[in-house]
């Protein structure tokens, strides 16, 4: 650290001057973080997958159900899929989510 001189009068300059410095950041800050958020706002949200596949817990992580890429039940493990995929993994065995039905969309009939 540098050193600071002894005398009041020189350290109460140096603590004004800071404070002012510290102002100045902060404000700059302050309009950096508007900047990015206005930013982010402004960004459109990216166009969710078709279809996806649900993941389970676990060894292996087995797939647990399909659903539609918008569908609100699709849980947090997830990958997208091709309408290929889906159908394939629909015929396999995997479970169509209830709500959203792709088993019915893409035309996979049991």
């Amino acid at each position: 650290m540098s050193e600071l001189p002894p005398d009041l009068l020189r350290l109460r300059t140096i603590v004004t001057y800071l404070r002012y410095e510290l102002g100045r950041a902060e404000h700059a800050l302050a309009t950096a973080e508007q900047t990015a958020a206005a930013a982010a706002q402004r960004r459109p949200l990216p166009e969710p997958p078709a279809w996806v596949i649900e993941h389970g817990i676990g060894d292996g992580r087995p797939p647990v159900s399909v659903h539609a890429g918008d569908c609100w039940d699709r849980g947090k493990r997830w990958r997208p899929l091709s309408a290929e995929e889906a159908r394939r993994a629909l015929s396999e065995g995997v479970r169509a989510c209830t709500h959203c039905r792709p088993d019915t969309a893409l035309g996979v009939i049991d």
